[in-house]
């Protein structure tokens, strides 16, 4: 099976004006250990991915409207014939930033909402106004005529608000809705006792199913949840009908779960090359090695997508080729990235 790269999420810096509970890279306002990469340098890095591959690129951090430089990356990216996004709080968003975003053909934002209301959302953002300032951006892009998506990310402190986190995200305007089930990296480690429990996790798997196949406004779709494809296939089978998702054909491509080294990668702020987001461990490093050379050879990489060599129940599991398990999950809770999901209790037909 040939394996490339269709989404890359860069950190362009990890400077952030919030600091999120469960932020993946521990973003702080003043961050003196990861200094941002030039821009000369991020010029090489886009002209290194394009010889090789021509995937979405996401701008992201920290907060990059935090670099005056932000949109020149983005202008070369579109130049390169990438099709550049941004990811952003959206506190820093007015009527000024649009017009940019309009100016360097940024095709789409990533804004972040995590409750449907001001207590929720500022708690997870740990700043009063924040939720406030989320609205007020999506607004905005309305207004400008700017696609948006909405990322919203879910613990067991604002788990209760998923349904009407969603539905403002359809108020809000969104061509997209996500759901990302916390992955615990980065100050997320600090949110261990805050996971999800793996009863009420199978309980919102079903609940997105039921919603989502009335769901003709927008796209949605789990996120770090891949057990998810499992329950679609099961769905289905009882129900007897065949479930179109037309968020598999625009988030990655396919129909599968875990992505991470197969359609989707990060590279971080010290050009690291990571599997995915909240996977913390380096495949490789930009300064000393092609991208091309990382994706395709990195010993990291090849074993991901070597699914024969999964361990546990996701080792022999019938739905290992549409869900894999969360990479980043086994690493990040049994320090073995080939070990099975802890997140998932499903029992394989062969352990049964």
């Amino acid at each position: 099976m040939k394996f490339e790269p269709k989404w890359i999420a860069w950190e362009i810096t990890r400077r952030c004006n919030l600091r999120c509970i469960h932020c993946r890279s521990s973003s702080e306002e003043v961050v003196k250990e990861h200094p941002d990469p030039v821009k000369e340098e991020c010029f090489r890095i886009i002209d290194d991915i394009t010889s090789f591959a021509q995937p979405v690129l996401v701008l992201t951090g920290g907060e990059p409207l935090l670099r005056e430089d932000i949109f020149e990356i983005a202008e070369y990216g579109n130049q390169k014939g990438l099709r550049v996004c941004m990811a952003t709080n959206g506190t820093l968003v007015n009527d000024e930033i649009c017009k940019k975003i309009k100016d360097a053909n940024i095709k789409m934002i990533s804004l972040s909402l995590d409750g449907p209301d001001e207590k929720t959302h500022d708690d997870f953002r740990q700043q009063k106004g924040a939720f406030k300032a989320t609205i007020n951006a999506a607004k905005l892009f309305k207004k400008y005529d700017i696609p948006f998506l909405i990322n919203s990310s879910f613990t067991k402190r604002n788990q209760h608000t998923i349904p009407e986190t969603y539905k403002l995200a359809k108020q809000l305007g969104a061509t997209a809705w996500y759901m990302f089930m916390i992955v615990p990296t980065g100050r997320g480690e600090d949110l261990l006792k805050e996971l999800i429990d793996d009863k009420d996790y199978e309980e919102i798997l079903h609940w997105h199913y039921e919603m989502e196949k009335n769901e003709k406004e927008i796209l949605v779709r789990p996120t770090c949840a891949p057990q998810y494809y499992r329950v679609i296939l099961e769905r289905s089978k009882e129900e007897g009908e065949k479930f179109e998702r037309r968020s598999l054909k625009f988030s990655t491509g396919g129909a599968k779960g875990c992505v991470a080294a197969q359609l989707i990668c990060l590279i971080n702020v010290d050009e690291d090359v990571m599997p995915c987001s909240y996977f913390p461990l380096p495949a490789g490093n930009l300064k000393k090695q092609s991208f091309r050379e990382i994706w395709e050879n990195s010993k990291l990489f090849k074993d991901l997508r070597d699914f024969a060599s999964y361990k546990g129940r996701c080792g022999v599991c019938e739905y290992i080729n549409v869900c894999g398990g969360c990479r980043a999950r086994a690493y990040c809770l049994k320090e073995d990235y080939m070990e099975e999901d802890p997140q998932c209790k499903y029992i394989p037909r062969r352990y049964r």
